[in-house]
């Protein structure tokens, strides 16, 4: 599949997706320094979520309204005055595009209604994202679905069964091209609870290519999944984590986002095809296998012996597996002490 021109599966470098998020903190300034920042560290798109506080929710004081989890980045938190903070204008999305075009990267968003699909397909969005928290909103994923653009659908805390509900919706309603993202639901999220093995199993299970969500710290989670067969990385991105945002706890900043797009394509690169034997690159280190010399100076009709043949460095001479069967011949003609041992010089 292509986002653009970009192809995307394992005969291309993996697709990393730097998620602007909130961290534009409310300014278009800072989120024009976000794309600017992706686009120098190599990324290969930037996403925008796309909606209103009154679009994702209502504010009431009501028992799920406010995070009680005294473990969140949110605890105590409304969840309408989050997304009012975390929103980005839809005023803005015009520009933010135009940047990111500017910077030869692509720039597509996360819808979570119906309106914002509208929106986001008049400013013809080369691709979108559904949310693990949207993975089962069926009527969404068939509105995105009938626009037939790519679709990357995350799988946070999905079962098996929504994730077939999800792929064969978006399928029924005309999108051909579908990436599903392992994605664990918490932020941040532990290695422990990342569980990349399920990435080829994921692959085989609903036939489409599979990338990671990674809400980890670092890129050794994205690095492990690449070479797991992960084609997209997803990772939350700030210009500094000391700068504060609903995100930025758990966001890359720029040095790092710039090591994540090198060291995932180096994984990429590493696990090139089965096999075996030495490679055209490999060729002048033979020359370092050891192999069958003379160690002592030989006149001709001398028997060769453990005292004056011995197998060393270089790989020039006959393979150490002949010394039982040299053991006992007599050499041909004179062989000073450095001799590589062939079948001519033997009788």
């Amino acid at each position: 599949m292509k986002i653009g021109q970009r192809e995307i599966g394992p005969h291309a470098r993996p697709y990393v997706i730097a998620e602007m998020s909130g961290n534009h903190n409310q300014s278009l300034e800072r989120a024009l320094a976000i794309v600017d920042a992706a686009a120098d560290a190599g990324a290969d798109a930037i996403k925008l979520q796309t909606y209103t506080a009154d679009t994702m929710t209502i504010r009431v004081d009501a028992p799920g309204f406010v995070v009680d989890d005294p473990k969140s980045l949110w605890a105590g938190r409304h969840l309408y005055d989050l997304y009012q903070e975390a929103h980005t204008p839809w005023a803005w999305h015009a520009a933010i595009f135009e940047r990111a075009a500017s910077r030869g990267i692509h720039c597509f968003s996360t819808p979570f209604d119906d309106t914002a699909v509208d929106f986001l397909e008049s400013l013809d969005a080369p691709a979108y994202k559904i949310a693990s928290f949207e993975c089962t909103d069926v009527p969404l994923i068939r509105k995105v679905a009938a626009t037939g653009k790519p679709m990357i659908i995350s799988t946070g805390m999905a079962t098996v069964a929504e994730i077939d509900e999800a792929v064969r919706t978006a399928r029924d309603a005309g999108c051909r091209d579908v990436v599903l993202l392992k994605c664990t639901s918490t932020y941040p999220s532990t290695p422990e609870n990342t569980h990349l093995r399920t990435i080829p199993v994921m692959r085989e299970t609903f036939g489409c290519e599979v990338g990671l969500s990674d809400h980890t710290m670092g890129c050794g989670a994205a690095v492990a999944a690449v070479a797991l067969g992960a084609c997209v990385v997803e990772k939350h991105f700030t210009l500094a984590r000391a700068d504060g945002g609903v995100d930025s706890a758990f966001s890359l900043e720029p040095a790092e986002l710039k090591t994540l797009v090198v060291e995932t394509e180096r994984a990429w690169q590493a696990m090139g095809s089965v096999r075996f034997g030495g490679l055209a690159a490999e060729a002048q280190s033979k020359t370092h296998r050891r192999s069958l010399y003379i160690v002592q100076d030989l006149q001709p009709g001398d028997v060769l012996t453990r005292d004056n043949v011995r197998a060393i460095r270089p790989g020039l001479g006959l393979p150490p597996r002949e010394l039982d069967r040299i053991l006992g011949m007599r050499v041909q003609r004179a062989a000073p002490r450095g001799t590589a041992l062939s079948w001519d010089l033997l009788r």
